[in-house]
């Protein structure tokens, strides 16, 4: 079970308009004009934070992540040069500052990103929480996700043509699980943050998944619990479309998580398409939209088995 890796926030400069002073007007439209001079004034600003947080603490340089430690698997804690070479810590480059917000009042507490990894089966069961009300880091969870329904010699092709180019095959071979055991292993880590229970009917306790697109929760997790033979569980029923908040919010369309990072100058760091970097690059902007005051809300719930309703009107198709 992934440990529990607590974050300590760095500072880093707003710049807020004084254009907008004055203007009378409710706390959601001035928080929607901040956000479109934002995205034209003040994002090399904000550029020059993540800048900042991506190279500060121990090392002046970018490490990638130990995947076997994001996965509660890591045997080489002691060992110096594993240490110098990898990331332990997952908060770095997911601080925020806690002197400049315009942070508006949310309807959850948390936010639980997920972006799989994986279109015949899913190979890769990454999530990030962030405290809604703070824009901070909280945890997060990963597994590898070894397919059910592949013979051997397909599933190395498979693992050989999605990881192996990311140079991380190695990792997934020595670490996945099948599907059930990490659906199991995710309710027992959401039960010890008491994000969810079964006692309380089977949804997410103050919290709200969040994904860019609607392809991970609408879509792929249904396939896989029918592959898997278990039943989808209550609280994948709803969930935020990040495109759809980020359309609306500050009335540019983004195609996907590059798009994003790329109009709020904010680097990529990692790998895209590892999911647990497109994760956490996921809620970098999640984190920058929530300190730009932007309401995150559910944008779409599924109303049978086989149906999903969509609550914006104004959404990305």
């Amino acid at each position: 079970m992934a440990a529990m890796l607590r974050t300590s926030p760095e500072a880093h400069a707003r710049f807020v308009p004084s254009l907008l002073t004055g203007f009378r007007t409710s706390r959601r439209a001035l928080a929607t004009s901040v956000a479109r001079v934002s995205l034209s004034v003040s994002s090399s600003a904000h550029a020059e934070v993540v800048e900042t947080a991506a190279v500060e603490g121990k090392s002046a340089r970018w490490k990638p992540t130990c995947l076997y430690h994001t996965q509660g698997k890591c045997t080489l804690m002691n060992d110096p040069l594993h240490l110098e070479k990898f990331n332990h810590d997952f908060s770095v480059n997911l601080q925020v500052n806690n002197s400049f917000r315009d942070i508006c009042s949310q309807d959850f507490d948390y936010f639980v990103i997920l972006d799989l990894e994986g279109k015949v089966e899913i190979l890769e069961f990454p999530v990030v929480v962030i405290d809604a009300r703070t824009a901070n880091f909280m945890d997060a969870f990963h597994r590898f996700v070894r397919p059910c329904r592949m013979d051997e010699q397909r599933l190395n092709e498979y693992i050989e043509g999605k990881y192996g180019k990311l140079g991380v095959d190695r990792v997934w071979h020595d670490t996945a699980v099948p599907f059930k055991e990490v659906l199991k292993e995710f309710e027992s880590w959401m039960v010890d943050h008491n994000f969810w229970s079964k006692e309380m009917g089977g949804s997410l306790n103050r919290a709200a998944f969040i994904t860019c697109g609607n392809w991970d929760v609408k879509t792929k997790i249904p396939q896989q619990c029918h592959d898997s033979g278990v039943k989808l569980p209550p609280y994948f029923m709803e969930w935020i479309n990040l495109k759809d908040i980020y359309l609306n919010f500050y009335e540019r369309r983004a195609t996907g998580m590059k798009t994003m990072l790329r109009e709020l100058n904010i680097p990529l760091l990692g790998s895209h398409h590892l999911g647990i970097d497109d994760a956490k690059n996921i809620a970098r902007v999640v984190q920058r939209m929530i300190t730009d005051g932007a309401p995150l809300t559910i944008t779409a719930r599924r109303t049978s088995p086989t149906e999903v309703k969509f609550l914006f009107k104004n959404r990305i198709r």
